[in-house]
């Protein structure tokens, strides 16, 4: 029998799914070399490889062999030639825009343990989705609002939340629209370089993300009497500001955001929060040549009369705070520690961490590749993001997971 893939799902699966991968066909104990391939939207490269040694049947189930060394992974790593894809393009994020056509992935199968590798055995390919059947993407083009809503199947009210990404402009979806296949009503909202938006603000005003937030209570399929909010980075302290001076905010997550108003003042009303300071000439260099910015902010808690400090204690909604140990850009893990260590002593009980080890300030949703060093969306040089490969992956993997069943819970009544 010649050796070939076998994939579970056969053909497609979303991009947050597992996929079994197992090889059938080959001779007893061969070696072999898997690699799988996926080229993002603008065309670049992302790889991962492992050695295996088939079992005494001919057979290699990822899910019970172990990679051995020499490749991007070893050890027993059902998922590994996924999570392990890296760019060949140093410094590459993979972005999704088009959320409406799949990832295709590319598996293939060779000879031996060589370098470069040897005879081909075998290839398959495999779409990784962003949108099961039935999900729907709306436009968005209310009153002032400019997003995207993600709509499960079927006809009945759906737990509603709003996803707001970080700095860096535009409207970033594969976040929401994975969401969405999970049951959740999803909005993704664009806050600044988005079509009639601001392109270079110098100011966010509350009211716009309130006005997100009242166009989901009024539509039909969302369900009240709250909604849920999930904010990244920049898009983290707006979402904790709505959750401290908004109604109707029933659960918010921020992911590896600050407990400060950052970058752009905030208004709402007659009130204005500044920004926390920051500055650069307390980045570091490390010995890659790559900026440090983990220290260049003020640290709001040790601040006396610091008012960028978002006041929490306000807030009826229910906190999840997700962090990276390794965060470089915010003391995300600090920030959350300490605003829980004040809304523990106001006698409030609404909040919750989870910290993951080995993680940087990127989390996205589960597989897609480690991103360590990107590009400073304010000073506009290359800088340290952290996390290391692996157990990033294990915590994408949780934090989803944790992220759907905190908003399940909350949004459910």
């Amino acid at each position: 029998m010649a050796p070939s893939i076998r994939l579970s799902p056969a053909a497609r699966s979303l991009f947050d799914e597992p996929l079994a991968l197992a090889v059938q066909g080959l001779a007893p104990r061969q070696p072999v070399t898997l690699r799988t391939s996926l080229r993002d939207e603008t065309g670049q490269l992302f790889q991962a490889c492992a050695r295996y040694r088939a079992e005494d049947d001919g057979q290699l189930d990822l899910a019970r062999c172990p990679a051995l060394p020499g490749g991007s992974f070893s050890g027993l790593e059902p998922m590994g030639l996924l999570w392990a894809l890296q760019p060949q393009k140093p410094y590459w994020y993979m972005m999704k825009r088009d959320v409406q056509s799949p990832f295709l992935l590319q598996l293939e199968v060779f000879d031996g343990h060589g370098d470069p590798p040897g005879q081909l055995l075998a290839q398959a390919q495999h779409e990784r989705g962003f949108m099961s059947d039935g999900v729907r993407r709306v436009p968005v083009r209310e009153g002032r609002i400019r997003a995207t809503l993600f709509l499960p199947p079927g006809e009945e009210p759906f737990p509603g939340v709003i996803d707001i990404h970080g700095l860096g402009g535009g409207l970033l979806e594969h976040r929401a629209s994975l969401l969405a296949n999970h049951g959740f009503a999803t909005l993704a909202l664009a806050y600044y370089q988005y079509e009639d938006l601001p392109q270079e603000p110098t100011e966010l005003r509350l009211e716009y993300f309130e006005e997100a937030v009242n166009y989901m209570l009024q539509h039909p399929q969302v369900k009240g009497p709250g909604v849920g909010l999930l904010g990244y980075s920049k898009g983290a302290d707006l979402s904790l500001a709505m959750a401290a001076f908004l109604n109707n905010i029933t659960a918010a997550v921020s992911l590896n955001g600050p407990a400060a108003i950052t970058v752009y003042p905030l208004h709402y009303k007659d009130k204005i929060i500044p920004v926390l300071p920051m500055y650069e000439e307390l980045a570091t260099v490390t010995d890659s040549n790559i900026l440090d910015y983990s220290d260049i902010f003020l640290d709001p808690f040790q601040a006396p009369g610091n008012q960028s400090l978002i006041p929490l204690e306000k807030a009826e909604a229910q906190l999840l705070f997700i962090v990276g140990q390794d965060d470089r850009f915010v003391k995300s893990e600090y920030h959350a520690t300490e605003v829980c260590k004040r809304l523990q002593a106001q006698g409030k009980d609404n909040f919750q961490i989870l910290s993951y080890p080995g993680t940087g300030h990127c989390i996205d949703p589960p597989y897609f590749p480690l991103y360590p060093i990107g590009h400073h969306p304010i000073y506009h040089k290359r800088a340290v993001l952290g996390g290391k490969i692996g157990v990033y992956s294990r915590a994408q993997v949780h934090a989803w997971s944790q992220i759907q069943a905190f908003f399940h819970k909350y949004l459910n009544g």
